[in-house]
């Protein structure tokens, strides 16, 4: 599961980079920025919502030790 969630901030990572490129600083909402402007906050929802999982999942094996 370690492995899985890596690779699935790494894709993340890698969308939030590629979707930096579309955008356009002097015109920020309109066109394809306002496009790469969701696509990196949703890249950088969904790597915290991974980090959040995998949180839990070491409090889980900690509290499963005990």
């Amino acid at each position: 599961m370690k492995i899985f969630t890596n690779i699935l901030i790494f894709i993340a990572l890698a969308l939030i980079v590629f979707n930096v490129t579309l955008l356009d600083f002097n015109n920020l909402f309109e066109g394809d920025s306002l496009v790469g402007l969701i696509g990196v906050a949703a890249s950088f929802c969904a790597v915290f919502i991974l980090l959040i999982f995998r949180m839990s999942k070491l409090i889980q094996e900690k509290s499963k030790n005990h």
